[in-house]
């Protein structure tokens, strides 16, 4: 099987090949969970950052300041849910006995 006839056809039909999961780099855990809450504490800003903006009245694609509201709201609740199963698996693990 010719692998790069796979790619080639891949490669016509217009879909983005170039976005590959490069190995972390060393990456700690620590680090990785600080980018995450920094992604979301970015999204919320933009969140507050439109309905301030709708309110004022400043918006001019008032489609897109609620799409960011409301992308504010699900990955806050992403980290709500993700903080509660890793909290449950925290109290799983302690629950062991050695």
């Amino acid at each position: 099987m010719n692998i790069s006839s796979i790619s080639d056809s891949i490669g016509s039909l217009g879909l983005n090949t170039t976005n590959k999961v490069l190995p972390s780099q060393d990456k700690s855990f620590q680090n990785m969970l600080n980018d995450a809450i920094t992604d979301v504490n970015d999204e919320q800003v933009e969140g507050y950052n439109s309905m301030e903006g709708i309110a004022t009245g400043k918006v001019t694609n008032l489609q897109e300041a609620v799409q960011k509201i409301e992308e504010a709201e699900l990955s806050m609740k992403l980290a709500l849910e993700v903080k509660n199963k890793a909290l449950t698996a925290y109290k799983e693990i302690m629950r062991m006995q050695v």
